[in-house]
């Protein structure tokens, strides 16, 4: 789906998490801000913004500490949505276009929308032959994820994917238990052979992908 490259108003839902672009997220709402929100986006076939926060919690509290959250995050398309019980919505959403937060500012009923610049996509970069072991291990891992049910909403790579310097960073992104900062820094980085270098160096720091 195209977005143009400005969108005003856009609502926004921080989270103590990370989307990236080509990624599927499961979403549980239940606050009155976030049920409206969600219900308005299905209804107009319209993404929501997924920003990382930096401060405060997701749900709202008396007294808790203000929501502040990172300047860039990911458009978020609906792919599916329930109502298991009233005042409960479960959804699984994919994350579209990176975006730049310009002017943000809080409604009324706590809901924040903000006017955003859209980022371009991660150019195609062909993963070189020094990260393909990056690539290989990648292909392993999510093999046992979806062999052990983990993954069931997840098609397998295509060769494509697996040769694909952002789409491989990304996917390693939302697999290794890095902290939320890092992962932010890593989204928002433009240069998609970047990442994946710097990805190699936290599997050869952890020792995860050997």
């Amino acid at each position: 789906m195209a977005f143009p490259l400005t969108l005003s108003g856009l609502p926004l839902f921080p989270l103590h998490t990370v989307l990236f672009p080509g990624g599927l997220l499961p979403l549980r709402v239940f606050e009155v801000r976030y049920l409206d929100m969600v219900r308005k986006c299905q209804q107009a076939g319209a993404p929501f913004g997924v920003v990382a926060l930096t401060s405060g919690q997701e749900v709202r509290q008396a007294g808790a500490v203000p929501e502040q959250f990172a300047s860039t995050g990911t458009l978020a398309c609906i792919e599916q949505l329930q109502a298991p019980q009233p005042g409960l919505l479960t959804l699984q959403v994919r994350g579209s276009a990176r975006f730049a937060i310009r002017q943000p500012h809080r409604l009324a009923h706590g809901l924040w929308v903000a006017d955003v610049e859209q980022l371009g996509d991660d150019p195609g970069v062909p993963v070189p032959p020094e990260l393909r072991a990056i690539a290989q291990a990648l292909a392993q891992v999510l093999a046992r994820l979806h062999d052990q049910g983990r993954t069931p909403a997840q098609a397998p790579p295509t060769a494509a994917q697996l040769g694909d310097c952002g789409w491989v960073a990304n996917r390693w992104c939302e697999l290794l238990p890095a902290p939320l900062a890092l992962k932010q820094q890593l989204m928002a980085l433009q240069n998609p052979l970047l990442r994946l270098e710097l990805v190699g160096d936290v599997l050869d720091r952890t020792g995860i992908a050997t």
